[in-house]
């Protein structure tokens, strides 16, 4: 039986008005989805304030590192009260390298939530997005005995870096201003690996006393003279003293021999002693080499520190070299063989 044009007119309508009402909900849905589920008073804080005096930081597995600020007795007091320092104060106790520790805080005090990113967290989950303890880097700081923050920071993505704080460690967030670098460095990268410190405009002489004998360096005015074992080195280049010289005079560590002794690092017989004379200071600059300790780094340490230290040997190299290290080129440092004078015809 055919079908009246009006019937099918009016299933169109009912179907257009199905479709429609379906887009409808759809569109609700859709909009709901796309409504932040939280609001930005919802967001919890994780920037730091800049007073903090402590810091720990575990990035995963790698053991952690505690900075904390101390008084710091060889600075004048200011208007603010004693000064103070950053120290290392955990994997072991050592001077900090003040500016990344200042960085550091600095970062930490810059640091603000950006959204909130849905995502439900299981075991999976987490380790996907380096949120577990085997991956996260866990920051906690205080101020005196009040903790400030603790959060524990993920992967990077477009929305910023994850991030999950302790009191809500279900819930992940984005967060700006993180950067990743000053978090995950080293332990020994956030020490003071400063060796030596001076202006080598200053030095006045220089001894070195190694295996192949003793090196006497000694400046006249803008000139530089050179001794070995208490007779002019042959071929002397001074542009190679001044070398070493700036080499030394902002002298920094590759590693720390911490728990070694000096037996073990043969510093208690050094291969080689390095001191440098400065114009009006009280006393040299004293720097001891000793073994060799990873591949071809050696151990070192000031002359009044007990501080031990592990010196590439490109630096190293400056004091257990021969004679060849401060000549000009030629064969095993022989002097330079001069050329034998043209024959000139004899006279009768």
């Amino acid at each position: 039986m055919a079908i009246s044009r009006d019937k099918l007119l009016i299933g169109g309508v009912v179907v257009l008005g199905a479709l429609t009402f379906l887009v409808y909900k759809q569109a609700q849905k859709d909009d709901a989805l796309g409504k932040p589920t939280v609001t930005e008073a919802d967001f919890p804080t994780i920037s730091a304030p800049e007073d903090i005096d402590k810091v720990s930081i575990t990035n995963g597995d790698k053991p952690e590192v505690v900075l904390q600020k101390v008084a710091d007795p060889s600075a004048p007091a200011t208007d603010a009260g004693a000064a103070t320092k950053w120290e290392v104060v955990k994997p072991v106790q050592a001077d900090a390298n003040q500016m990344v520790a200042k960085d550091l805080v600095t970062n930490l005090h810059d640091l603000k939530i950006d959204s909130k990113i849905n995502l439900t967290l299981d075991d999976a989950i987490r380790k996907d997005k380096q949120l577990d303890p085997a991956h996260a880097v866990h920051v906690v700081a205080w101020k005196g005995a009040d903790k400030k923050v603790d959060e524990y920071f993920g992967k990077s993505g477009t929305a910023g870096q994850m991030v999950t704080v302790a009191d809500k460690p279900d819930a992940v967030w984005a967060a700006k201003g993180y950067s990743s670098y000053l978090y995950t460095k080293e332990a020994k990268d956030f020490r003071n690996k400063d060796v030596l410190k001076f202006d080598d405009l200053n030095a006045t002489e220089a001894t070195i006393v190694n295996s192949h004998g003793t090196f006497v360096f000694a400046k006249g005015g803008d000139k530089w003279t050179a001794m070995f074992d208490k007779k002019p080195l042959p071929r002397f280049d001074e542009t190679k003293v001044k070398d070493m010289l700036r080499a030394y005079k902002g002298l920094s560590a590759d590693d720390f021999g911490d728990g070694k002794t000096v037996a073990e690092t043969g510093l208690d017989k050094p291969d080689a002693t390095v001191s440098i004379a400065l114009k009006d200071a009280p006393a040299p600059v004293v720097l001891q080499v000793g073994k060799v300790s990873t591949g071809t780094d050696r151990w070192a340490k000031k002359g009044d520190s007990d501080a031990i230290y592990q010196l590439a040997s490109s630096t190293a190299d400056w004091a257990t070299s021969d004679a060849t290290k401060y000549q000009t080129t030629g064969d095993g440092g022989a002097p330079a063989a001069t050329k034998p004078k043209p024959k000139t015809a004899s006279k009768k």
